[in-house]
């Protein structure tokens, strides 16, 4: 056994997107920093690496990746579910992305020592995970945690319920190497994987009524149309948030905001007839929804707790299967609840969410924070934590979270020149470059400007409210 000692300013635990972002902005940001990042996977790209390999973006790829690099062709998508949006990347093409920044920008410029395959140990320790070698690393300035989420994916999850020897169940990763034809099929889960797993099918010819969808929870998504960064779709994603903030103001109570959000656009949902309870921000297109409408057997009877050879019980009750049936696993929570911390704290960065489902942005902000200001208290008031949302009603608190910290940004000339110059905002440079002549842009922006007040203080009442009376919305 080998104990090598090595010395760097911060050392990033993940090179997963976070953890890619954060580096990025650094090198930019701090020209004399030294960066030393270990991870457990063998390249970059974090959970990219155990994804299924029909994943995508369901964002723009325009946000997402590092600030310095383009990901992608900046191109609009010309058919598919997508048309007329702007491009999301494959799973492949994100992972071979990072895998290019680390060889073409991270390693060339000296200043990063990359060590994957090794498990992070803590105190600045790591161990190879082929080898008998271990390290202890003499940190300078900051150990920057990239992996505080712990996102999980299917083929890396194990499924909290009991399932029998001899029944066809496998997480979604499988699908594309099934050999045979099956009677039918029963996707496990709520959220975006799920969703992913029945547009699959879909696009591969399986009759929606063989498919059996047991959804735990129904969710509010985005319209990818409101998220997209082309100054064409200034109404549409501007506007969206013009439209949210009158949605809160005019609102007479809890379930008239979702009732308003859901009129003009804002947040949408697949079952009309059903009351979402999920809110996870995930992003979807109008024509995918219409595919997803024609999955008709809705399995609404709480969580799997156990499948048998010829029976699926759940908390609520239980429905038939077999041996003909294939049972996709996408139960995996993404992301699972997590306590909150500070991301400034001492000598450590804890990466979280400053915007919205925004985790890559985030990164890329703390690392911009980091080189730009000194005083900790300062720096986590700029980096106000905007929870992931979990529950319908989670939209109030993002919202409000992520309203406070653009106010905050906004006072900050520093802040605003470099939120204008970075790609992985998108927004703020669409804002600033209308002129007196857009005559529509500028109503636009005046209406947002007349309702975020009462807006807000709407959104203030209504949280209020909702911590004393909670209620099963």
């Amino acid at each position: 056994m080998q104990v090598h000692q090595l010395e760097t300013d911060y050392l990033i635990v993940g090179s997963g997107a976070v953890g890619m972002a954060f580096a990025d902005t650094l090198l930019t940001e701090s020209p004399d920093a030294k960066i030393l990042i270990v991870d457990k996977h063998h390249k970059p790209g974090g959970h990219w690496n155990d994804a299924y390999s029909f994943v995508t973006l369901h964002q723009p790829s325009a946000f997402y990746g590092v600030n310095s690099r383009e990901l992608g062709t900046g191109k609009k998508d010309e058919v598919g579910l997508n048309q007329g949006l702007y491009e999301l990347a494959s799973g492949p093409e994100v992972s071979s992305y990072f895998d290019q920044v680390m060889r073409q920008r991270f390693l060339p410029s000296g200043r990063v020592s990359y060590h994957p395959m090794c498990e992070y140990t803590g105190e600045g320790k790591f161990n190879s995970i082929l080898s008998d070698d271990k390290f202890e690393v003499k940190v300078n300035k900051k150990i920057v945690d990239a992996t505080y989420y712990q996102t999980s994916v299917p083929s890396t999850h194990k499924p909290k319920f009991t399932i029998a020897d001899d029944v066809n169940f496998a997480p979604l990763n499988a699908l594309p190497n099934i050999t045979k034809q099956y009677k039918g099929y029963v996707v496990v889960g709520g959220g975006k994987t799920a969703i992913d797993a029945v547009m699959w099918l879909l696009e591969n010819k399986v009759n929606p009524d063989t498919i059996r969808w047991i959804m735990p929870r129904d969710a509010w998504l985005f319209d990818r149309q409101m998220t997209q960064p082309g100054n064409e779709f200034f109404q549409d994603s501007i506007g969206n948030q013009a439209n949210q903030m009158q949605a809160l103001a005019e609102a007479k109570d809890l379930d008239d905001l979702f009732v308003k959000l859901e009129e003009c656009g804002a947040i949408l949902r697949i079952d009309k007839s059903v009351q979402p309870k999920m809110f996870h921000g995930a992003t979807i297109s109008q024509m995918e929804v219409n595919e997803l409408r024609k999955v008709k057997n809705m399995v609404r009877l709480g969580r799997v707790t156990a499948i048998e050879n010829d029976k699926i019980i759940l908390q609520e009750g239980e429905i038939p299967t077999g041996p003909d049936i294939f049972h996709v696993d996408c139960s995996a929570s993404a992301v699972p609840p997590r306590e909150i911390l500070p991301v400034f704290d001492g000598d450590h960065i804890t990466l979280q969410t400053v915007r919205t489902v925004q985790p890559v942005f985030s990164a890329a902000f703390a690392a911009f924070v980091e080189a730009s200001f000194e005083d900790e208290k300062e720096k986590n008031r700029i980096c106000g934590i905007v929870p992931l949302p979990n529950h319908a009603t989670d939209w109030l608190k993002v919202t409000a979270a992520n309203m406070k910290n653009q106010y905050i940004w906004s006072k900050h000339p520093k802040i605003r020149n470099w939120l204008v110059n970075n790609r992985l905002d998108g927004f703020t440079e669409m804002v600033q470059k209308v002129r007196f002549y857009d005559v529509n842009k500028i109503k636009t922006l005046k209406r947002f400007r007349d309702v975020a007040k009462p807006g807000f203080a709407k959104l203030k009442q209504f949280m209020q409210e909702l911590e004393e009376n909670p209620r099963n919305y």
